[in-house]
């Protein structure tokens, strides 16, 4: 017997649905959304999409438990963000830990992009899950934050369930090719350990794009710019 990580997320999804309904499709939006247990939408919402499909659930029920469900799980991310902004520097593993200035810079960039950068991540898997926490502890307003996060819901939400309905009798055969994700799923989560672990032996700096922590000592310019670069034109 082998084991599927994504298929054992496949059978508790399917199971769900069938057995509890619409308060279903809400609950596991609501996981979907806070990222805890991670039960991907994707999988939720083109299986709901075939239960319309077949007569047993109404559309508009389904949409409105998924916007539902994904608010709530936002705003309850986006509660814990806000919450942990006065603790998270006090807290990491070796060199692994943010700083007040991570804070500033996260702060200046959610006051220039913030609700375009919420409303864009609720298109792209896992960011979507995701982005409610760093909203969170930047303290982005919280009405923007949900509106944009309705917004940025929609077309993603009703492009997955009209996928479901358009699969039809093919979710059965094309579920089954779920558990080949398993290798890329789990090279992903790999490369995440390893960046995790370079950060906190001190090898790379928080933040994104990976980059090499700065050598202690290295003499940096008035200005901020590297030694030897060209002075500012005046």
């Amino acid at each position: 017997m082998t084991f599927s990580l994504i298929g054992t997320v496949v059978n508790l999804v399917t199971t769900i649905l069938t057995t509890v309904g619409i308060p279903g499709v809400l609950a596991l939006m609501v996981a979907s959304s806070f990222g805890f247990p991670p039960i991907p939408c994707e999988i939720t919402l083109p299986f709901a999409g075939f239960l319309i499909a077949n007569g047993t659930f109404s559309f508009g029920w389904v949409w409105g438990a998924a916007l539902g469900g994904i608010l709530i799980g936002a705003f309850a991310a986006y509660a814990v963000g806000r919450w942990w902004r006065d603790r998270i520097t006090r807290i990491g593993i070796g060199h692994l830990r943010l700083e007040p200035r991570h804070l500033e810079r996260m702060d200046r960039f959610f006051a220039r992009r913030g609700e375009l950068t919420v409303a864009l991540l609720r298109n792209v898997p896992v960011g979507l899950t995701y982005i409610s926490y760093p909203a969170g502890t930047a303290r982005m307003n919280p009405v923007r934050f949900g509106v944009y996060t309705l917004i940025g819901s929609l077309p993603y939400t009703l492009g997955l369930i009209y996928a479901g309905i358009v699969l039809r009798s093919d979710w059965n055969v094309i579920s089954s090719y779920f558990s080949y994700l398993d290798i890329p799923l789990l090279a992903i989560i790999g490369l995440v350990v390893i960046y995790i672990i370079l950060q906190i032996a001190g090898v790379l700096a928080p933040g994104w794009p990976p980059r090499r922590v700065r050598a202690p000592g290295t003499p940096t310019a008035a200005d901020g710019s590297a030694p030897g670069s060209p002075p500012p034109a005046a």
